[in-house]
């Protein structure tokens, strides 16, 4: 697999279960397909080309998920930041409600928020669009070498999204029936290749940790999530085994 938009291939469409959302909710292989598809096609409403960039909220949660695995599909590189979007005039910037009300986007900058309605009209609501939109698979043209990540670590293409999540998945012996537990921020772009990635090119189930982080972390006796844990080597996490991000991480030039 050298493509991210490759984890949208519509034959992949099964009742397996893909994502665990921190709130505990299950998403099938085609629920988050189709919503895949869904959320390309707002972010093409929006303006959205290959090479136009996208700056998405970096908490692990279903719509920032969709937002990522939907721009790859059009060949938009993703930014995990959404205040930088609006300082370099990204052409969409998506955050949660709160966090898009302060947000004072420039002519060109596209402003979307979830989890509410937002206010002001010329800010779109992104559920809205998403539920309403077509599901047909978008059209693009993208490559390998195209970026499907940018930020302060540089520019990752689809093809070193694919080659660290492959790492990832010899390093953990991982198969369609591992529960892999993300504990990262979608900022820390080796774990994404390791803890979405990786799990979803498997056919496994990619199970995001709530907002806060790893509030397990301090509780030794908490119930593990899943069979693997993405997150650093010094976090005591409960699940039974770990694969710390840094392991897979490019090395610097």
């Amino acid at each position: 697999m050298d493509l991210v938009g490759d984890l949208l291939a519509r034959d992949r469409r099964t009742g397996d279960t893909a994502l665990v959302t921190p709130d505990g909710r299950d998403r099938t292989y085609h629920d988050l397909i189709t919503n895949g598809y869904k959320a390309a096609n707002v972010l093409r409403y929006l303006g959205v080309r290959a090479g136009a960039i996208v700056a998405v909220d970096p908490t692990p949660a279903f719509h920032t998920t969709l937002a990522f695995l939907g721009a790859a599909a059009v060949g938009a590189p993703v930014r995990f930041d959404p205040e930088a979007g609006i300082d370099a005039g990204d052409r969409v910037v998506l955050a949660p409600l709160p966090v898009a009300a302060e947000l004072d986007p420039a002519p060109g900058t596209n402003l979307a928020a979830f989890d509410g309605s937002p206010e002001r009209p010329e800010t779109t609501h992104w559920e809205q669009e998403l539920w309403s939109e077509n599901p047909g698979t978008p059209p693009s043209e993208v490559g390998p070498d195209d970026a499907a990540i940018v930020g302060p670590a540089g520019e990752f293409s689809h093809r070193d999204l694919c080659s660290l999540a492959a790492a990832a998945v010899e390093a953990t012996e991982m198969t369609a029936e591992t529960r892999v537990v993300l504990r990262r921020p979608f900022s820390d772009v080796p774990a994404v290749a390791a803890g979405l990635v990786a799990p979803l090119s498997v056919g496994a189930t990619a199970v995001l940790a709530p907002p806060s982080g790893v509030p397990e972390a301090a509780d030794e006796s908490a119930e593990p999530r899943g069979d693997v844990a993405v997150a650093p080597a010094e976090t005591t996490v409960p699940e039974p085994r770990r694969i710390d991000p840094a392991s897979i991480a490019p090395t610097p030039d």
